[in-house]
């Protein structure tokens, strides 16, 4: 145990300084650290297995005597099933967590207070991980559904516009905002475009958006000088709007907008949206400074979503980069385990929503069923510390997949990505688009 100390106490002081300096997605440092880990080195476990988790206590990057702990044991996103204080002497020891008797993840949270903070570590454990399978249904008319909806999309012009923007040009890209015509009742995407100032076809990349309300600046964790690269807004409105805007759309009229109309699946928010992101291909692929057989399309979280989305409803794309994909097997929760965001049912949530209707709508929005219908090679990032899109979701999603297919896993992360995982995606489209 001491040789461990050592060692852990060494990583933690190395991650503190690398870490935090490369990359503003990571976790902020703090004074108190709170390490949990499995006793697999992979995390993984057989059903039945009984791992063991290892609790470090860290202050100023040295052991807390006689520190108290509180930890919870659950499963994945679920109520914790077992929650006891511990007082770990030198600042380390041992929780058996139990086992799980069916595929999934079990989670082992610890927190500690030092003054008047709370500091939490988690650890999850993944059981036969691989044989999870999604619980929302998979429908027969699905195909029929989405080929109906774009072929409406086809009939409306995208009329689209391309203006510059120089306060993002370089001397290596142009940056233009983009705007056009997705689906009926004059429905726009903007976005923001780069182009290389090199002449000639380049490749593109659709980032397709995480949720919320934003503005949008260069993706400068991708070559700007060697891809097109088009980052999209999916509420049809400007891109380059003062802050106060988006956080005043963000608190009301956009609020919770991924429950609007979800009674109705040809009415519901995401309908626009995901015809919105496969027309942003089709733009795409109409520019003289794009080849359009090196398409690809990228995003995190909603985006992640939105990836598997675009990738089925364009056959353009030729690969695509979906970092902890949101809205997957949203039934979950409805089903004893956890669900994707925006965690439908999760609790007392959505009470008011009709919900025989909703079950109606899901499973044509569910990425689930998109992900198990692509056809071209892709990698799916995650981690299974992850509590907004639970890796019980995202493995739904993953296990699907038929096509060629890569999965980037960091275990330790949780809603946030490491700049490795950046430079990875980079080096990845720039092997995959040459």
């Amino acid at each position: 145990m001491k040789k461990l100390l050592s060692i852990l106490a060494t990583l933690v002081a190395l991650t503190s300084l690398g870490t935090t300096a490369l990359s503003a997605a990571t976790p902020t440092d703090r004074s108190v650290k709170v390490i949990v880990m499995p006793d697999h080195l992979d995390w993984n476990y057989k059903c039945g297995e009984k791992p063991v988790f290892k609790v470090l206590v860290l202050k100023h990057h040295s052991p807390m005597q006689n520190v108290e702990i509180t930890y919870n044991l659950s499963e994945d996103n679920m109520p914790a099933h077992k929650s006891e204080k511990v007082i770990l002497k030198s600042g380390e020891g041992k929780i058996q967590l139990g086992t799980m008797k069916v595929p999934g993840f079990l989670r082992c949270a610890v927190t500690v207070k030092d003054g008047d903070f709370t500091y939490t570590g988690l650890a999850t454990a993944g059981f036969e991980v691989e044989k999870i399978k999604p619980t929302v249904e998979n429908p027969a008319d699905f195909a029929e559904f989405w080929a109906k909806a774009l072929a409406e999309s086809a009939k409306i012009p995208m009329e689209p516009k391309i203006t510059p923007a120089p306060e993002h040009s370089t001397g290596t890209y142009t940056a233009y905002y983009v705007q056009y015509q997705t689906y009926k009742n004059k429905v726009y995407f903007h976005g923001l475009m780069t182009v290389p100032t090199k002449a000639g076809k380049h490749p593109a990349i659709l980032r397709v958006p995480g949720a919320g309300v934003r503005s949008l600046s260069p993706m400068t964790e991708l070559p700007l000088d060697k891809f097109v690269v088009l980052q999209v807004g999916i509420h049809g409105i400007p891109v380059n709007l003062p802050k106060e805007a988006y956080r005043n759309l963000s608190r009301g009229a956009l609020y919770n907008y991924n429950r609007f109309n979800i009674q109705d699946p040809d009415e519901y928010y995401y309908k626009r949206v995901y015809i919105g992101c496969a027309r942003a291909i089709d733009f795409l692929a109409e520019l003289d400074y794009v080849d359009a057989e090196r398409i690809a399309v990228c995003g995190h979280s909603q985006g992640g979503a939105l990836s598997f989305v675009t990738t089925y409803l364009n056959p353009k794309v030729k690969y695509y980069y979906a970092h902890y994909p949101a809205l997957a097997d949203l039934t979950g929760y409805l089903n004893g385990r956890g669900g994707g965001w925006p965690h439908l049912w999760r609790g007392e949530n959505d009470k008011n929503i009709d919900k025989a209707a909703a079950l109606k709508t899901i499973p044509y929005y569910d990425v689930v069923n998109f992900a198990r219908r692509v056809k071209v090679p892709g990698v799916m990032a995650c981690g299974y510390n992850d509590t907004t899109c639970c890796p019980t979701s995202m493995f739904s999603v993953y296990n699907v997949v038929t096509a060629p297919k890569e999965l980037a896993l960091y275990n330790e992360i949780g809603h946030w990505l490491y700049v490795e995982q950046e430079y990875a995606r980079s080096k990845w489209f720039q092997e995959k688009l040459k």
